[in-house]
């Protein structure tokens, strides 16, 4: 989370390289919102020369970037300008951080605020400028799971601010892709912008999905639960293409102490090494199968412990220890399983789907009903046949 005030060029070098060599041929970032726009009316030129640098080092290693802009939450935290708070909106479950301490304000509506509507259009236009034509780019991410932010009042405000937010970008860089960072929850539970109104604005659509927070999955290493995110994703945005961009476990190492130590701390979550490899192997082919344009692993690494302390650190065990590569820089057999993937080709995905038995707009009516009920049908499916339930 700090590495844009704290910037090192070789740094950041070698991050790019240990990706790459890893067979990793894409790469998430996240524009922190308070680094790059610290007033509602001032972007940071030095993080605009900083992103800059960065696209350049992703080029030079030969990987493509989905810059994410307004984040944002993460990682169990709302990290937000001050200028940003002050409103009414707030979800209690994740705390708010600003300037570097924990905020206990709500947050201004970035659907419905005049202010945060004219800050985040002037963002995206100087990010996009900065970027454009840039080889590195793959495509703008337009928010982090920003509806463990702030949902929309309306579905027009919701769809506004798409266009508003996509024509900012546009106006920069007419050929940039736009996607946002959906999560499984935006299909749990009807929160304004989803898979529908995402699919009017967006080129590619996301789907973020951990079976560790779905109550409803088979254990925390149930990968069928992922194609199955995919899919209705789709399905709801009328055959879209999904970029499954987050998926991961948060890991400890056997006969680590400390790993060992927080794996008891938080049973629920962390999975041994060995098996979180296995997992991922296993997500791959599945997400492969679905269709996906790709799939991308939360995260490159485990936090130092030199952070730990502080949040989302200090309360959220598990958020420590997701990463490919542990915080010394060795990677965890999931690395490996990541570089026997590397260059497996696109497969066509479902044109049907014969475990659903409702409408979109039926499913929207009760969705936390819906969703549950739907995969346990995609999983009797899957038993039934080959284990592609299509």
């Amino acid at each position: 989370m700090g590495w844009w005030s704290d910037f090192d060029r070789g740094e950041v070098a070698a991050d790019f390289a240990r990706i790459a060599a890893g067979g990793l041929d894409s790469i998430r970032l996240f524009l922190t919102w308070e680094d790059f726009q610290p007033t509602a009316d001032e972007v940071d030129r030095r993080m605009l020369d900083r992103l800059i640098a960065v696209a350049d080092l992703a080029a030079g290693a030969g990987v493509a970037l989905v810059p994410t802009l307004f984040t944002g939450h993460m990682s169990g935290v709302n990290w937000i300008p001050a200028w940003a708070l002050g409103g009414t909106d707030r979800d209690d479950r994740f705390r708010v951080v600003s300037d570097g301490r924990v905020n206990r304000s709500a947050l201004r509506n970035w659907y419905s605020d005049p202010l945060i509507a004219r800050a985040q259009a002037s963002l995206a236009t100087q990010a996009a400028g900065a970027l454009a034509g840039h080889d590195a780019v793959w495509m703008w991410d337009l928010g982090n799971e920003n509806s463990n932010c702030v949902i929309p009042p309306t579905r027009s405000s919701a769809r506004e601010w798409l266009r508003r937010i996509v024509s900012a970008i546009r106006t920069a860089d007419a050929r940039a892709r736009v996607t946002v960072g959906l999560h499984m929850e935006d299909l749990e539970n009807d929160r304004v912008l989803g898979p529908r109104e995402a699919s009017e604005a967006c080129d590619v659509l996301s789907m973020h999905g951990y079976p560790i927070y779905a109550r409803w999955a088979d254990g925390p290493t149930d990968e069928h639960l992922l194609p199955f995110l995919a899919d209705v994703t789709r399905w709801l945005a009328g055959g879209r293409d999904v970029l499954f961009a987050e998926f991961g476990l948060p890991t400890f190492r056997r006969g680590d102490p400390v790993g060992e130590a927080a794996a008891r701390q938080d049973a629920s979550s962390l999975v041994e090494e060995q098996a979180a490899a296995a997992y991922t192997e296993r997500a791959l082919a599945a997400l492969q199968r679905a269709g996906c344009v790709g799939a991308m692993l939360w995260c490159y690494s485990d936090y130092d412990s030199a952070i730990w302390e502080e949040p989302p650190l200090d309360l959220a065990v598990h958020e420590r220890s997701f990463g490919l590569w542990r915080a010394d820089g060795s990677p965890k057999p999931s690395v490996a399983v990541v570089e026997a993937f590397a260059g497996a080709r696109r497969l066509a995905g479902p044109d049907e789907y014969a475990w659903i038995d409702l409408e979109p707009e039926e499913f929207l009516v009760e969705p936390d009903v819906a969703l549950p009920r739907l995969y346990a049908r995609y999983r009797v499916s899957a038993r039934a046949g080959s284990g592609d339930p299509r």
